[in-house]
């Protein structure tokens, strides 16, 4: 049974829809444990409406926060002390996608971040997309969960930069799933296209 944490080096950078097509590629359930705003239109509901197949199911949040903030602030305002120990995996027998919020470093308290709900077994991959300043935030991202002791893949979103690519992929040595290209649309049908590219790559993860 797999289970992949999905993080990425920046808000913004596509971790709702590389999730949304693991899911898809893998009929996996989906499980986002902290959501910081946007709760009429959660993260979840995003992936539950780009998902084809009848088999996956989608978890609750642990924690649902109003404010669209680092947790560890939106949680503050709202009163709301997080705790990672409340933070439980939900019980399945099928493939697994967890979607972090933000990058891994990212406070859920003032002692806890991201990085401490990803459990020893799963595998994580790492959503880079190309600005200034990716290289460096692809690297720590990339270096901090392999000194950790993690299973790391990565995944390019957006328009191609080689330059960009290449080096991280040196300097790294990860494996790399593939891209999600710049789309006009993310619909069910691109959902389920990207699913069939990636398929036999996230099997063997």
């Amino acid at each position: 049974m797999q289970k992949i944490f999905v993080t990425g080096i920046s808000t913004e950078v596509g971790k709702t829809i590389a999730s949304a097509i693991f899911v898809e590629a893998l009929k996996a359930d989906y499980w986002k444990p902290v959501q910081a705003g946007d709760l009429e239109n959660t993260d979840t509901d995003k992936v539950k409406r780009l998902i084809s197949n009848d088999r996956s199911k989608f978890h609750p949040s642990s924690y649902n926060l109003k404010l669209p903030m680092s947790p560890h602030a939106a949680a503050e305002i709202e009163g709301v002390t997080i705790d990672r120990f409340h933070i439980n995996e939900p019980e399945t027998d099928n493939n697994l996608i967890i979607e972090g919020s933000g990058g891994i470093l990212v406070p859920l308290n003032d002692e806890d971040t991201m990085f401490d709900i990803i459990m020893p077994d799963y595998k994580v991959v790492v959503v880079s997309r190309n600005y200034l300043g990716s290289i460096n935030h692809s690297l720590l991202t990339i270096q901090w969960l392999l000194h950790k002791g993690y299973e790391v893949s990565v995944l390019f979103s957006g328009e191609a930069n080689p330059h960009t690519e290449n080096i991280i992929l040196h300097k790294t040595g990860v494996s790399l799933i593939g891209r999600i290209d710049e789309e006009k649309e993310f619909t069910k049908e691109v959902i389920k296209k990207y699913a069939d590219k990636f398929q036999g790559i996230l099997q063997t993860l």
